[in-house]
Parts: structure tokens; C-alpha cells; sequence
């Protein structure tokens, strides 16, 4: 047996327990154990802190859009904890998991260290390690290659967000290239930004005054989960006064939903209908806020344009939605629908939110504008305690740009993924169709080379057998990222991005919060390892292909773009590291919209055009096409959220992974919720192993009986399965996106499918 330091204690420890009881009375069997651990802490291995002065630094995380603050504290010249910023408006002070370990994303054994080149097949994990100016030479050559063949538009670049001045960089330099694809996964923000502007005509994000809601209606937001910027919403319920009522809708008892007043259990996919339902009783018992109705909205009742057509309103729209059609689309009581109204309607500051889990799945157009409906029929808008819009981060308006006739040409092109084309005009990128349009286009790719930043297609896009097949038609790769992520592992060449801690990125407001906010993450560790910045190396690339691309970045890093663009924030922003930009008391009191009829619009009279029949404009309620036949899939599986798991860009920590329960994972193993009715039916039992199968595919499971969930649906855990990073996450569970698929919404194109049908058996 190899003596090491855990075998050596285990038979020493043994040793002692078996000796006999007498010699317990004695002080030999205590005085070996201490002898023991001094020992062994004087091994030459044994880690030791380092010793020095105790000191601190202000930043912000960056491991997710959420923006909060953080305080690293150092001992000598090592960072050895993080916790939140106090005085930040985002966290004030709270942290989640992620956030809070954000040290084991520094110096864990995922980062990748230098460059690197693929050598054997992909997904093979064989590299080369070469130098920075090899790989920029590489991918310039390629680049290139594709402008002198005249195919610009055949590059596409996917990005984990649009939001900040790095995704605008690669924006302008795809635009000076000749490429309109810039793609990125569109969340539930995407679906409220296009209902905010079919409805009140401006662009921005919706913002939702959660703090000041005195009765909060969330269409299963995890706001425990992780929707937001989880600091944010720890906070609220750390400091929640007891006369704030939250009710949670969702099929699943979440963390939120424990947490919340109260829980009500609904079909999933149903939530529009309720929200429909609920604005039926509203109307009908004439409790809306009639001053806001009757001054600052159209389309409620039904109107006439100029041609003598009528078009339908709200009011007559939801007619069809009584509670009792509503509670046997929902399975919800219909006097619990009714009551809810009730209780809604005469809250003096209620809100209703949206997106499920932690909001990474859009949903449809008309869900969203359902929910948003119930926030027009109180008034609360513009309203502490409401909704706000939340305009669009303007910085410094950069040089303009010259192109030459490659790159007009290629802009010229439709988009690969066809978002802003005459069937999705309002939505700005659709990376979910990507994978779908590429696999059923005959011969080549129309993407021949592809730029991965700050993103995981590999893990995070539904259907991820789709995905590799089509990834495996583009004939070049280049992930940007610092951890040998599932995309990484399928590159053909690495160049990694710093880490965070080790780099400056902007953080434009948070998602939900009700004003502006401008956060700047500062390095405080010079990079551990021979990284480089992604700004740093595309404007170096830029600079390499010459002509009017370079033109187009006359800056000489991106520090000095950074600085540039954001001007007069610059130094405030490295002194005081966040600002915030308050709406103003008067603008706040005053109801202005940008739509055709100036007023709050129920029905988009944009969307219905004059002359024109309704069946132009949005549906009131659409339901998702969930994939997969009902008799041989009996069940329904729901994916749902954790706010110890990840399942977005950036993967669990293994102080993460370490908190995961039992009950979520087992001996490498996913374990399946279950209703103990539903799983009485199958013959299944708590820790049966079982197969779950899809339309999409199959995984072994452990069953796990869970009252918390609705009869005749499972559920399953989002953020594990991954097959790449290292021991502490690799292996681990099963990757959702292995078993559902993308349902599109014919409105917005955005993936609507929170589910699909699914069997579940013994193994």
C-alpha cells in the first residue's frame, strides 16, 4: 500500500479506534494522534498560505452579466478571498456561489495557458503549443483568404452577449470585414425588448422596480435561481419587508418558489394563457386603472383605422380566456385564478416578471406580451414599484467607418441565421437556428470560418448532437476562451482570453434593473499565464489585414478603446468603479410613447397596418409544438435551474459543484424528479436507476421522488454533463441540451421550448 498522507491517517486513526478500551483511558492514543499531525503538516507538499500585509481591492465579476461589485482581499501579493462590494447598487454587498468562488476560475486546472493548434482529429484533445504571433498569423491568413475569395459574409463570429464595448468591437470589426453574422443566444431579455417596442416604440431593456413592488407576480422567474443579477435579488430577499407578497407560477417547488408567500403549480408552457386569464377578470370586473386605459393606450377596445376595417381589441381578444377555459389549459383552480386578479389588481404596486429559471430561454413574443399586459392593465408604468425602460448604453460615438466594394458586398447579404429578414424584422440574432440551417444546406458550410468568444455553443444550444454535426461542416474554428470549455475542445486553434480578475470589461446594467448602471471590472493580478486580451488580439488582427479594416481601429489596445469610448466616465469609472445613473423625478412622472398612435399599445397598430386584417398582428396566445409523440413519450421533461449549477458560457466551480445535494447528483449520476404518483405508474422507486429517452436522444438516471413537481412531468438539472474542463466537472451528470431540442417561435424566431415529451424507464 502506498503510504501517503491520507492512507497514513486512515491506519493510524484505525490503529487507535481498535486498541483496546482500556488504553482510551490513557493519554497514548492522543498523544500519537497529535504527533501524527504535526508530522504531517511539516510534508514537504503541505500548502502553506503565504504570509504578508492584508490588504484589498475593488472590482466586479465578470463571470456573469449580473455586474455586482466585489472586494478581493489579498495577503501579500495572492488573492485569497472575494466577497461582495457593500456600497455597490447591483449587490450591495450580497455574492452568489459562482461569484464568491471566483478564485478557483483563476487558478483552477481549466485555464488554458498559451495558444494552441489542434494536432489530431477534433474533440481528440491532442494540441501543440505555439506562440501568439503564430496563432494571430493563422487566423489572419485565413481571414484573408476568405476577403480575397470574395466571401466575407462566410465568416460568423458567436458572442455570449451584445452588451458592452467588446461585443461592439467585434461587431465594427465584422462590418468592416463584410460579415453581418454576428450571433448570439437570445434570452428573455431579447423577448421583452421586442414586446417593449411593439408596444411603447422604444428600444431599451425592461426594467422591473422589484425593491418597491408591494405584490410581485413572477411567471417562474428564479429570482433565487439566478435570474437577474443574482446579488441583486439575494439582497431583496435578505432585506424583504414582511408587507411584500411574491407569488411564484411555475410546475416545479424551485428554491424560489419555498422561498415565496406562496407557490402555484402550472402546466408547463402555459403561463401566457394564465396571464391572459388573468387580465379576463381584471377587465371583465372593470379593475383596471381606467385613468391609464382611457389617456394612454390604444387598441384596448376595438378600432376602426382609415380603410373601415375593425380590428379586434384586448378586451375582446381575452374574452376567450375565461377562468374556466384558463384552469383546464393550466391545470390552475378557477377560483384561484379569479382571486389571484382580484389580489393583483387591487395591490397599490403590483409587477409582474417573467422569464423562466434564470432567463436564459426567450419563450415567445406572445408570452411576454401577455404578462406585460397585466402591468398596462394596473398602470404601473413608469411607476415606483412598476416597470421601467431602461435606455440603451451610449457611449462616445467612434470614427466612421470606410469599406471597400468586398466588404459592401458581403453587408449586403442576408444574415445565416435570418434574424432581421422580412419574417423576423425586430429581432437583432438567432443562434439557435444556426445549427439547423447549416445541416440542411447541401455541400459546404455557409460558415468557413467561425469566431467563438466569451461562449459555448458545444454545451449551451439545444440538440447537441445537431450542433457537432454542423460544427463539424465549418472548416475553421477559433475559440477565444480561457478554459478548455466543450467548444475550445472542438477548435481548431485556442487563443485565450485573460481571466477574470486579470482583465478591464465594461458591464452595462444588469438584466431587470429598473436604471442605468455602468460597471468597470479592473485587473487586480497580473495574468497568471501567457494570455492576452480578446479586444487586444482582434484589433492586432484587424491591424494585420490592411486597408480599411485597419483603418478602422485606429486604437493601439483595448485599454486605449476602452478609455476612448467611454470618455468622460473613464476616470470615475477607475476610481469609483460603478456608475449610476438615476431616472429623473420628472421624466419618471411623465407617460411618453414612441408607437404609432403615441400611446401605450395593446394591439401594435404598426403590426396590424392600415387595410390590413388582424392575423398581421401578434396572436394572443401561442402554445409551444413541444417535439415528441404523446403515446410513446408519456411524460413531459422540464429542465430547470440551480443557483449552485451553471449551464450558461462559464461552468460550475468545484466549490460549486461541491455544494450540489444529493438529491441533484449521485455517484456521477443525474438524478431525475418525480412525482410519487407518477413514478407509482412506471413501478419505479426512490434511487431506481433508470433510462430517460427523448426524441433527442438518451441518458441513465437515478430516480429521485419529489413532491414538489407536478404529476406526469420530470425534471432535470441544467449545468452538468459536460465533457470537457477537468476532473471536478467533467463526466459529472447529464447536459440537458443532449436531450431537448429548439421549438422556434413563428413570431420572433426565438427558441420557445421549454421542454419535450419524454419516457422514462428502469434500466
Amino acid at each position: 500500500m502506498k503510504i501517503d498522507r491520507r492512507n497514513f491517517l486512515t491506519y493510524t486513526t484505525a490503529a487507535v479506534l481498535g486498541g483496546a478500551a482500556g488504553s482510551m483511558l490513557t493519554p497514548a492514543p492522543w498523544k500519537l494522534m497529535d504527533d501524527v499531525s504535526i508530522w504531517t503538516q511539516n510534508w514537504p507538499w503541505t500548502p502553506v498560505p503565504e504570509a504578508g500585509p492584508v490588504t484589498h481591492k475593488q472590482s466586479a465579476c465578470t463571470l456573469c452579466p449580473g455586474g455586482c461589485g466585489i472586494n478581493v482581499r489579498f495577503v501579500g501579493t495572492r488573492p485569497v478571498k472575494i466577497e461582495g462590494l457593500k456600497d455597490h447598487p447591483v449587490n450591495k454587498g450580497s455574492l452568489c456561489p459562482m461569484g464568491l468562488s471566483g478564485l478557483q476560475y483563476v487558478y483552477g486546472p481549466d485555464r488554458v495557458g498559451s495558444p494552441l493548434k489542434r494536432e489530431g482529429k477534433r474533440g481528440e484533445g491532442k494540441w501543440k503549443k505555439i506562440t501568439w504571433n503564430e496563432a494571430l498569423t493563422a487566423v489572419t491568413d485565413k481571414l484573408a483568404s476568405l476577403r480575397k475569395s470574395e466571401n466575407p459574409q462566410s465568416l460568423a463570429c458567436i458572442t455570449g452577449s451584445s452588451r458592452g464595448t467588446l461585443p461592439s468591437l467585434i461587431g465594427r470589426f465584422l462590418t468592416v470585414y463584410g460579415s453581418p453574422n454576428l450571433l448570439r443566444p437570445a434570452t428573455v431579455q431579447d423577448a421583452n425588448e421586442q414586446a417593449l417596442f411593439l408596444t411603447q416604440g422604444k428600444q431599451g431593456t425592461l426594467g422591473f422596480d422589484i425593491e418597491n413592488a408591494d405584490f410581485i407576480l413572477s411567471f417562474g422567474s428564479g429570482i433565487l435561481d439566478g435570474w437577474g443579477s443574482p446579488g441583486r435579488m439575494f439582497r431583496l430577499f435578505g432585506t424583504r419587508k414582511s408587507e411584500q407578497r411574491i407569488i411564484q407560477i411555475e410546475p416545479r417547488l424551485s428554491n424560489t418558489a419555498a422561498k415565496a408567500s406562496r407557490w402555484i403549480g402550472i402546466n408547463p408552457g402555459t403561463e401566457g394563457a394564465l396571464a391572459l386569464g388573468l387580465a379576463h377578470v381584471i377587465i371583465k370586473e372593470s379593475l383596471y386603472n381606467k385613468n391609464f386605459i382611457e389617456k394612454f393606450t390604444f387598441g384596448f377596445n376595438d378600432w376602426t383605422d382609415d380603410a373601415g376595417i375593425t380590428h379586434t381589441g384586448f378586451a375582446t381578444l381575452v374574452e376567450a380566456y375565461s377562468p374556466e377555459k384558463v384552469s383546464q389549459i393550466t391545470g390552475i383552480p378557477k377560483p384561484l385564478i379569479e382571486s389571484l386578479a382580484r389580489e393583483f389588481a387591487a395591490s397599490p404596486r403590483p409587477l409582474a416578471i417573467n422569464g423562466r429559471g434564470q432567463g436564459t430561454l426567450p419563450g415567445s413574443i406572445d408570452e411576454s406580451l401577455a404578462m406585460q399586459s397585466l402591468n398596462a392593465l394596473t398602470g404601473n408604468i413608469n411607476q415606483i414599484g412598476g416597470i421601467y425602460i431602461v435606455p440603451e448604453q451610449t457611449y462616445a460615438k467612434w470614427p466612421d467607418l470606410g469599406m471597400d466594394a468586398t466588404a459592401s458586398k458581403g453587408m449586403q447579404q442576408p444574415r445565416i441565421d435570418g434574424a432581421g429578414s422580412d419574417q423576423f424584422p425586430n429581432t437583432r440574432s438567432l443562434l439557435n437556428r444556426l445549427p439547423g440551417l447549416i445541416n440542411s444546406v447541401k455541400g459546404d458550410s455557409p460558415v468557413q470560418a467561425l469566431l467563438v468568444v466569451d461562449a459555448n455553443p458545444m454545451y449551451t444550444l439545444p440538440d447537441t448532437a445537431a450542433t457537432r454535426k454542423a460544427f463539424d461542416k465549418i472548416p475553421f474554428i477559433v475559440s477565444f476562451s480561457s478554459y478548455m470549455d466543450e467548444t475550445a475542445a472542438y477548435a481548431d486553434y485556442i487563443l485565450p482570453d485573460h481571466a477574470n480578475l486579470e482583465r478591464y470589461q465594461d458591464i452595462p446594467t444588469p438584466a431587470g434593473m429598473a436604471h442605468q448602471t455602468i460597471t468597470l471590472a479592473t485587473p487586480v493580478i497580473e495574468p497568471l499565464y501567457d494570455t492576452k486580451h480578446t479586444g487586444d488580439a482582434l484589433i492586432h488582427i484587424a491591424k494585420s489585414l490592411g486597408g480599411f479594416v485597419e483603418e478602422a481601429f485606429p486604437w493601439d489596445d483595448y485599454e486605449t478603446f476602452l478609455a476612448d469610448t467611454l470618455q468622460d466616465h473613464w476616470s470615475d469609472l477607475k476610481e469609483k468603479g460603478v456608475i449610476e445613473i438615476s431616472p429623473d423625478s420628472k421624466d419618471s412622472a411623465v407617460l411618453s410613447f414612441n408607437t404609432a398612435s403615441a400611446k401605450y399599445e395593446f394591439c401594435p397598430a404598426a403590426a396590424t397596418r392600415q387595410g390590413s386584417k388582424d392575423s398581421n398582428a401578434p396572436s394572443a396566445y401561442t402554445p409551444a409544438a413541444i417535439e415528441g409523440d404523446e403515446k410513446r413519450f408519456s411524460l413531459l421533461l422540464v429542465p430547470y435551474d440551480s443557483i449552485r449549477l451553471s449551464g450558461e458560457q462559464i461552468a460550475n466551480s468545484p466549490f460549486m459543484t461541491k455544494t450540489v445535494e444529493a438529491t441533484v447528483l449521485k455517484k456521477q449520476m443525474t438524478l431525475v424528479e418525480i412525482n410519487p404518483k407518477t413514478a407509482k405508474t412506471l413501478a419505479l422507486k426512490e434511487g431506481s436507476k433508470a433510462v430517460l429517452t427523448t426524441p433527442k436522444g438518451k441518458a441513465s438516471v437515478i430516480v429521485h421522488l419529489y413532491e414538489g413537481i407536478m404529476p406526469g412531468l420530470i425534471a432535470l438539472p441544467r449545468g452538468l454533463g459536460h465533457t470537457a474542463y477537468s476532473e471536478f466537472l467533467a463526466g459529472k451528470g447529464t447536459n440537458t441540451n443532449d436531450l431537448i431540442g429548439s421549438v422556434e417561435d413563428p413570431a420572433s424566431g426565438f427558441d420557445m421550448a421549454w421542454g419535450i415529451r419524454a419516457q422514462l424507464s428502469k434500466a
